[in-house]
């Protein structure tokens, strides 16, 4: 099978056709409340005991619902017409999570007037949805105090924050959402935070101790666990080479049902309010399976399958696939074996995918980029459960193998190998064209894997909102950009892979691009703004074109367009970019619609 024809399988066959939806939720404003003691807690719904089943991530609501999830959460507003509409489709309620600055963004708590911003935007989005029937709660922001040099400011910002969203919404509890609970977290929210009803918590590893945790750091207030799954890339073990080792789906499923018993289970009624899982869906992290508990066809992985069993509300019928870990022998030439077994006597099929190591464990959440696969890797035994494998060169790669048993479940396990010798170098296929940059709206393009994360110049005054809703030009959110200096000059790299100045491979091949096009608006019009695509030389692997455009930007959204006619596209891996220098006075720009095409 080709590499990449095994994705386009997965993304566009849909299953789940015999998945029935719920009855419908009633119309009526949903009161939710904390009720309890310490060490007795629970959430109260419409006067009925209230545990979540949750999971977080875009994928079915529907498959959610039908195997017993009773919730999902959001990370931010932009969408939460659809997202309400959707849980009341399916019986569901939603936690509608609200996207705070972070300071590795350029957010600084210290500023009013962006916090002044934040504040309005919250408030109305509370004012709007604070009457549907499928609102659960409110979560302020997602693990804002990692990296951040304004804590005290950050906690006392969201205290504030939370009273006002509590004084336009008295009937449903308001949260944060931290990264795990190390023992600065924790004296922050008992002492800064008292006008939150409970304290949400990302844990993954720690997820089965979290409970015991807890309570022996004499906490009082009740937690809800807003993420837990596998073991994550930055806490489990590396191979000989230093490459974080990635659980089987299997391992995950186990992992999940110990993280659910000890650290959720074990304190319903106690300290826990539920969990949300995740990743409900399919995404790159670290790894193209590494947080997934679905392929991108639906099929069931067993980490899926450990909560609909956890959760209680639905039986499972019909059981994953359950295979061990991949045993690779050989070099650049090498033999793999994948020993599997259907629980229910299924039978199984196999298919194998050679993709190049991400190289990326660090850049979290956003999502990356497909890896570079490589066709032909796999020499024989394609579709049976032993095959042979040549590795193109040097570098890392990963070895996958996906295992399917004909009844909508699956099972995937990968090995990282490294080959020796020179890296391979070969000509991309031209990826088809529209391809964005920046777009939330339905425009019809792909969305690239540029991400804005190469901060120059003077990053300090360089603040960025790439979630603002000051009037978008497409879709609920644009981008707003403000340089704070009286002096100097700063700018920004729409990078891929994230963080990366051309050490690591990666961009896209442009070649049926002849523009950039873009959205641009000054906040008073006047401000000067240098915007270019590719740019980076002299580097292993850097940009294979440069291209830019000085614009002086008026006070409405202008349409401007980077012509590339005749330029050489076939790597870039800068896919957007621009630079300012203050002329004495604060600059305020902002973007939207960034889109290469062949118009």
């Amino acid at each position: 099978m080709n590499t990449h024809s095994l994705f386009v399988r997965l993304l566009s066959v849909l299953t789940c056709a015999a998945c029935v939806a719920p009855g419908a939720v009633a119309a009526a404003p949903s009161v939710v409340t904390v009720d309890g003691r310490p060490g007795a807690w629970r959430l109260v719904r419409n006067g009925q005991p209230y545990f979540v089943c949750g999971a977080g991530g875009g994928a079915s609501k529907k498959l959610l619902a039908k195997m017993g999830g009773n919730s999902f959460r959001t990370w931010g507003a932009d969408r939460l017409d659809a997202d309400f509409a959707e849980a009341r489709k399916y019986g569901l309620t939603v936690m509608a999570g609200f996207w705070l600055g972070h300071a590795e963004h350029g957010f600084d708590y210290t500023d009013a007037a962006a916090l002044a911003r934040t504040e309005a935007e919250v408030t109305a989005a509370v004012a709007k949805f604070r009457d549907d029937p499928a609102l659960l709660c409110w979560a302020l922001g997602n693990e804002m105090e990692m990296n951040n040099p304004h804590r005290k400011e950050m906690w006392a910002f969201i205290d504030r924050l939370a009273e006002k969203v509590k004084a336009l919404d008295p009937h449903h509890p308001v949260c944060t959402v931290v990264a795990e609970i190390p023992d600065e977290t924790l004296a922050e929210f008992k002492t800064l935070a008292p006008h939150l009803d409970f304290l949400g918590i990302n844990s993954y590893g720690g997820c089965p101790t979290l409970g015991a945790r807890w309570r022996a750091a004499g906490m009082t207030r009740p937690y809800l666990v807003t993420e837990f799954g596998a073991r994550g890339s930055w806490e489990g073990p590396k191979d000989a080479n230093g490459i974080p080792l990635e659980q089987t789906s299997t391992e995950k499923g186990a992992f999940f049902a110990d993280s659910y018993a000890r650290g959720i289970a074990a304190e319903k009624g106690k300290m826990c309010l539920g969990s949300y899982a995740f990743t409900w869906g399919w995404k790159v992290e670290a790894t193209p399976t590494w947080h997934g508990m679905l392929l991108p066809d639906l099929s069931v992985l067993a980490s899926a399958q450990a909560v609909q069993e956890a959760w209680g509300r639905v039986k499972v019928r019909n059981r994953c696939p359950v295979l061990e870990p991949l045993d690779v022998a050989g070099g650049l030439t090498g033999r793999a074996e994948c020993r599997a077994h259907d629980p229910d006597g299924d039978a199984l099929t196999y298919s194998w995918v050679l993709l190049s190591d991400t190289g990326d464990y660090d850049t979290i959440g956003t999502g990356l980029a497909m890896p570079e696969g490589w066709d032909g890797a796999i020499l024989e035994g394609q579709g049976t459960a032993n095959v042979t494998f040549r590795l193109p060169g040097g570098g890392v790669y990963r070895l996958y193998c996906y295992v399917f048993d004909g009844k909508g479940h699956a099972a995937c396990a990968n090995v990282p190998l490294k080959g020796e010798g020179a890296t391979p170098r070969r000509a991309r296929k031209p990826v088809p064209m529209p391809v964005a940059v920046l777009s939330d709206a339905d425009a019809g393009a792909a969305r690239g894997p540029w991400v804005p994360s190469g901060y120059m110049g003077n990053t300090r005054a360089l603040k960025v909102d790439e979630r603002c809703a000051d009037r978008p030009f497409a879709g609920e959110t644009c981008l707003r950009v403000e340089y704070t200096d009286h002096i100097g000059w700063a700018g920004i790299f729409w990078q891929d892979p994230a963080n990366d100045w051309g050490e690591k491979p990666g961009g896209r091949n442009l070649a049926q691009a002849t523009t950039l096009v873009f959205r641009a608006r000054g906040e008073r019009g006047g401000e000067k703004v240098d915007f270019f695509v590719g740019g980076l030389k002299d580097k292993p692997h850097g940009d294979s074109a440069e291209a830019k455009l000085a614009v002086t930007l008026k006070k409405e959204w202008t349409r401007y367009r980077i012509p590339l006619d005749g330029k050489d596209l076939s790597q870039i891996k800068t896919g957007f970019g621009f630079s300012l220098a203050s002329s004495g006075d604060p600059v305020v720009f902002y973007l939207d619609e960034i889109i290469y095409t062949a118009d």
